[in-house]
């Protein structure tokens, strides 16, 4: 037998569920965006031989995004982690221009 307090669980539940969908979906499509960005800066670097990495800019992204996750109530660990793997990803698509 199904309560009231179940079904209105139930769509709680659903509800923080659809939200998860819709927000994963802006995730993807703010870092193809970002990408996009990443791509152009990767191709102007290998037209005029600058190295694909920039460490000094890297650190201060870094460190912005450290404090923007304080500001969010998100785990700045978790974000600097995340930030760390997708300047990887954007160092290693800017080698890739180079050759």
């Amino acid at each position: 037998m199904t309560t009231d307090a179940t079904r209105r669980a139930a769509e709680l539940l659903r509800d923080h569920r659809d939200s998860i969908d819709r927000l994963d979906a802006i995730l993807v499509y703010t870092l193809a965006e970002r990408f996009k960005h990443t791509q152009s800066v990767g191709r102007l670097k290998a037209e005029h031989d600058l190295p694909p990495s920039d460490p000094a800019r890297e650190a201060r992204q870094i460190e912005r995004l450290e404090k923007l996750s304080q500001e969010a109530d998100l785990d700045p660990d978790f974000a600097k982690k995340f930030l760390t793997f997708i300047i990887s990803e954007v160092i290693r698509h800017h080698e890739k221009l180079q050759k």
